[in-house]
């Protein structure tokens, strides 16, 4: 993959070339200054806010395999990027992870976001997004005014802002995985078309298996992203377009043995599986057999993986209107797609497996060069004498699509000794969320490098229970349930309004947003209760006969639709204060009170009454934040260093994607972050960390976890990042690590601990040649970021969600 190496420096202790007061990015470098987020650009000790900044050069450092993988990275940021390009888990300074997906922040690309909400089920807002040349650089903001200035975004605002041909020229870049099979290659170019008008084009293409071993091609596709600009007396106007289409691997959980006790579970790999590289995909496994969303037989390709397909076009306009700056941003997004995958895998004891036949059950393989033949010895298999129970996900994305619009208009207005600036605007967003969610469960082998293959169960008598090593064309953990289909149209519409009074040293300001918003669309699932069948006898493969998997076939009642049908509204505000001690010195404070709109997690759960469509529990139309912040900033001659106290209490009305089971909590959270940044000559080095103590203060479904640390969440996580930089050579490595968690909100099995290192080296071998190695995971160290048992079982195989193992690649980039 390209080097677009992951971040290199933290956040406010880069230098970027950041957008300016009139929000047009500048071609020369700027001062030290945040635009996302806030109303106009300030100089960071100015503002009273947490921020972040990465730069193209310092994005360029790492390769980040996806943009979760990018986000560790980030203080006070919790990214656990274990799936593979997509889905990611992600929050921020202690706000809940309950579930999976990106819930209190949002995701934005050029100041709009992607998905109005970042938690939907089968495609997540990092998947709509890559890192590639056109990107100049990435905004994060966390807490403060992020309540107010974008919807759904309480805990902050990711923002990734493309290059607009401001600099004249291009580059391409050829990347290679030195230890994986994986080859890409990046272009771009931009510049000036006349005195008023510029463009900008880029994009990627890639192919190859991907970092771990799946055994054929997993990753597939590509972006291209355009721009046209023209500047107009008093502003621009800007014409932008993408196209992406891009298939990528799910990567599920992996078997480890439990060795140790549940506070020390000492995971080791299991026989046959690297838990680096080894994923539950295959050559061998590839087709899935099931009725679609209108009942008819249909069979899908598992190697679509995460495929995503997304056409968006929009306009930003900026104009100087009667000492009114006016910005407008718009954008129409097309939105499909597929996650084909197995999903929450179990892992059982071969014997066992082979028991679910009754005595003499036999096991046989049913795909791969030893299909056909029987498996004598089942405890024996691959070592490891496991079979994995596969859940085959296959979520087809119909219309994920999405209509945005921010329209704002500032002005500075001098008043007494200081200057007083206003801001108003207007945000309306609808999301669709069109889809069907159907299941297929198997049985295969447990090996990992991508040769696993279908396993065939047989009673003594030589009956067989399977197809071709389908057991049920269901979700066999649950039978009739799951299986579910919706077609659901979300609106936001919020104004919006910030008043900044800057005089001498210090900055008061406070901000206001009020959402409204509504869902209606109907719902089809037995899950819904009413008699809804969910399960059927039908002859799915078209042979003539009706086999004992036949009998356990999944059907969604499209007959009986729910309707869905509620509105919700809340205020959202924020208030700070900067005190700028000295030129290198400032200290803030800010209180901020935001909320998440809830959107399909309410789904097929008691929250939402059947009949009606209305909310059993209004209160779960949206989740509140109340976030208090104190910190102090310090910049000067190549030495950074801030310091934030956080406080945070949140709802969170969720469904745990795992277990099905219903979440009625709030949370409590307080910490301290810190951000440092040193340069002297060749030699940089920067550093984060977040000091995080949480709590589950009430739970409505299960009272016995209040008082307990939410899963996931560690007590302290760090990043340092120190490296040599020369005219024609850059040689560092990035240290990422956390201390240990539970896995789950009981507080009984517990995580261990975990530091990476990414090493890069990039060298000018040119005056436009540059040659670039990258080993991400150096150490090829166990990483893992979640398990999906509440305890080990008495298996003592635990199913774990890793990060991926060492992958080393190389760069060629030629500029032009």
């Amino acid at each position: 993959m390209i080097s677009i190496f992951l971040v290199a420096t933290m956040s406010s202790t880069a230098l970027v070339a950041p957008a300016t007061d009139a929000g047009e990015p500048p071609s020369a470098p700027a001062p030290d200054t945040v635009s996302t987020g806030v109303a106009r650009g300030r100089d960071r000790l100015d503002s009273a806010t947490s921020t972040s900044s990465l730069r193209e050069a310092d994005v360029e450092k790492l390769a980040p395999r996806s943009v979760g993988d990018l986000l560790r990275d980030i203080p006070g940021l919790r990214s656990e990027a274990s799936t593979g390009e997509g889905l990611v888990s992600l929050s921020v300074r202690g706000l809940p992870l309950a579930s999976s997906g990106i819930k209190f922040v949002q995701l934005q690309e050029d100041g709009l976001p992607v998905l109005e909400f970042g938690d939907m089920q089968g495609l997540g807002a990092d998947g709509l997004v890559r890192a590639d040349l056109s990107l100049a650089q990435v905004e994060v903001i966390r807490g403060g005014s992020a309540s107010t200035f974008a919807s759904n975004s309480p805990g902050g605002l990711i923002n990734f802002i493309s290059k607009t041909g401001e600099a004249e020229g291009g580059a391409v870049a050829l990347t290679a995985g030195l230890d994986h099979r994986q080859y890409r290659i990046d272009a771009d170019e931009g510049g000036q078309l006349g005195d008023t008008w510029r463009y900008h084009i880029g994009g990627y293409y890639r192919r190859g298996e991907g970092s771990r071993s799946a055994g054929y091609d997993a990753q597939r596709g590509g972006q291209v992203k355009l721009n046209l600009t023209r500047t107009v007396a008093g502003g621009y106007v800007r014409l932008y377009g993408k196209y992406l289409d891009d298939r990528t691997p799910f990567y599920d959980v992996v078997p480890v043995r439990a060795t140790g006790t549940a506070r020390h579970p000492a995971p080791r790999p299991v026989a046959s599986f690297d838990i680096g590289s080894g994923v539950l995909l295959s050559r061998s496994i590839r087709d899935v057999l099931l009725l679609d969303g209108t009942n008819r037989p249909a069979r899908h390709d598992i190697g679509d993986g995460q495929r995503t397909r997304s056409l968006s076009g929009g306009i930003e306009a900026q104009l100087d209107l009667a000492d009114w700056i006016v910005t407008a941003r718009f954008r129409v997004s097309s939105v499909s797609g597929a996650l084909v995958s197995p999903f929450a895998t179990v892992f059982l004891p071969a014997t066992r497996a082979a028991a679910l036949a009754g005595a003499g059950g036999q096991l046989s393989y049913a795909s791969g060069p030893l299909a056909g033949q029987a498996i004598g010895d089942p405890s024996g298999l691959n070592g490891n004498g496991l079979v994995g129970l596969l859940s085959i996900l296959d979520l087809r994305i119909r219309d994920y699509g999405n209509v945005t619009s921010d329209t704002r208009a500032s002005r500075v207005l001098r008043l007494g000794e200081g200057e007083l600036t206003l801001t108003g605007g207007f945000y309306a967003a609808r999301q669709t969320l069109d889809r069907d969610t159907l299941w297929s469960t198997m049985l295969s082998d447990v090996r990992g490098d991508g040769r696993a293959a279908l396993v065939d169960l047989s009673t003594a008598t030589g009956a067989r229970l399977t197809d071709k090593g389908v057991l049920a064309y269901q979700f066999m953990l649950l039978p009739g349930k799951r299986r579910r289909s919706m077609d659901l149209d979300y609106a936001v519409d919020a104004p919006f309004a910030s008043a900044n009074y800057h005089v001498g040293a210090v900055a008061i300001g406070a901000s206001l947003r009020y959402d409204t918003g509504s869902a209606r669309g109907r719902m089809y699932g037995s899950d819904l209760g009413g008699g809804r069948v969910g399960t059927v006898t039908r002859d799915v493969d078209g042979d003539g006969r009706v086999s004992a998997p036949e009998t356990k076939v999944g059907i969604t009642p499209l007959g009986a639709p729910a309707p869905l049908d509620y509105g919700y509204q809340y205020l959202s505000y924020s208030t700070g204060i900067t005190w700028r001690v000295a030129e290198p010195f400032a200290l803030f404070a800010r209180y901020s009170r935001g909320a998440r709109a809830n959107a399909d997690r309410l789904l097929f759960s008691p929250i939402v009454d059947t009949a009606s469509g209305a909310l059993a529990l209004p209160r779960a139309a949206d989740d509140p934040v109340r976030q208090a912040e104190l910190g102090a900033k310090f910049r000067q001659d190549g030495l950074t260093f801030n310091v934030t106290g956080f406080w945070a209490t949140a709802q969170d009305s969720n469904t745990d994607q795992v277990t099905t089971d219903p979440i009625e909590r709030d949370y409590r959270a307080h910490g301290v972050e810190l951000e440092s940044g040193v340069r002297h000559g060749v030699f940089a080095l920067n550093a984060g960390a977040t000091l995080t103590h949480a709590a589950i203060t009430r739970d409505a479904v299960n009272p016995r976890v209040a008082g307990n640390i939410p899963r996931h969440q560690a007590k302290l996580t760090f990043q340092a990042t120190p490296q040599l930089v020369t005219e024609r050579l850059s040689l560092g490595a990035v240290f990422i690590g956390t201390t240990g968690s539970y896995a789950q909100d009981n507080d009984l099995l517990r995580m261990p601990g975990y530091v990476t290192t990414n090493a890069f080296l990039q060298v000018r071998a040119a005056e436009r040649l540059s040659l670039a190695l990258n080993a991400s995971n150096l150490f090829d160290v166990t990483a893992i970021s979640g398990f999906d048992d509440a305890a080990i079982p008495s298996s003592g195989i635990l199913r774990a969600r890793v990060l991926d193992g060492r992958t080393v690649s190389a760069t060629a980039r030629l500029d032009f």
